[in-house]
């Protein structure tokens, strides 16, 4: 956000290989952008700068974030339908906005955290500071991570620490939680902090980074079901593509960047079997990748916006239409 606006300060993540990336879609007459992750609408701002004919359907999950990228994309309002939805939602928000199913330009997809859900404390997304622990990224509805630490059974919180943050000390910190859960329930971040210091080798914390940052992730995926929105986002935006459309991604953890991977691969290799001399009819990709792999921010990116550190994009263009089933 410009530093005149209140509120806090937001720098889109690689904003300027987003653009070289899905521009060459967006710069069209009655292009269509969709920001599946608006966020405070950084991304989006500068795209509808940028490309005076374009109109966005914008999605967020967050509806403190709707109303403040509301107000930024206020001079372009007759060029903007906001959605509050997750962004495996994208199929009814398209009918919601008049889009057409395939008639999508160019579709970002930013995950994980926001910037404005890490800056305000009473999010409970930071581990820094003492704050309530809530980490829903949509704030009227679900389970907290609080309900997750004071009611699921140790197998079931030692699985979350393991699978969603990769936690090697899971079954211990899932018994110490149990053990104090009995004497009084986990009500604020530090009160958990406080427990993992206390449960966590000192080895590990002093080569393992912050003690808390794979419990904070874990619990973060666990509440807003991130892992399970992303597998059914990505089909439905490649889906909602024209031919020539774009999809980028940017993941900030590896369990999202594998997921991404992998349904990526789907469709950009053929499925025709091996040996045979030509394309077999429709099983040919329907994407063609635009990055190598999964591009990384650069030392002047990381230097100007310090949460692009972990960023991992990539890129896909749809090359023809699905085949009819």
């Amino acid at each position: 956000m410009h530093d005149a606006q209140p509120g806090p300060r937001h720098v889109p993540v690689l904003l300027r290989r987003c653009d070289s990336l899905l521009g060459p879609a967006l710069d069209a007459p009655g292009a269509v952008y969709l920001d599946a992750t608006l966020g405070l609408g950084g991304h989006a701002e500068h795209f509808l700068r940028e490309y005076p004919e374009l109109r966005l359907v914008g999605l967020d999950r967050d509806t403190t974030a709707l109303e403040l990228a509301g107000a930024r994309l206020a001079p372009y309002a007759d060029r903007v339908t906001l959605v509050h939805t997750r962004y495996d939602g994208i199929p009814a928000a398209l009918e919601r906005a008049g889009v057409d199913s395939g008639g999508v330009s160019g579709i970002l997809m930013d995950l994980g955290v926001s910037s404005m859900q890490l800056d305000l404390a009473e999010r409970g997304f930071a581990y820094s500071v003492d704050a309530p622990l809530d980490m829903r990224m949509d704030p009227t509805t679900g389970p907290t991570a609080a309900d997750v630490l004071n009611t699921y059974s140790h197998g079931d919180l030692a699985r979350v620490l393991k699978t969603y943050g990769e936690e090697r000390f899971a079954g211990k910190i899932a018994s110490e939680v149990l053990r104090r859960r009995q004497q009084r329930p986990f009500r604020t971040s530090a009160e958990l902090v406080e427990l993992l210091y206390a449960t966590i080798p000192a080895a590990t914390r002093r080569t393992g980074g912050h003690p808390a940052k794979r419990t904070f992730q874990a619990l973060r995926v666990e509440v807003n079901a991130e892992l399970d929105s992303l597998r059914a986002a990505l089909p439905a935006a490649l889906d909602a593509l024209r031919v020539g459309g774009r999809l980028v991604v940017l993941a900030y953890q590896s369990l999202e960047d594998r997921v991404v991977k992998q349904e990526l691969a789907k469709h950009t290799v053929s499925r025709t079997p091996a040996g045979l001399p030509m394309e077999l009819p429709g099983m040919g990709p329907t994407f063609r990748l635009l990055t190598r792999g999964a591009e990384k921010a650069t030392d002047a990116e990381i230097e100007e916006n310090p949460r692009a550190a972990p960023v991992r994009l990539r890129a896909v263009e749809r090359i023809e239409e699905v085949a009819p089933a």
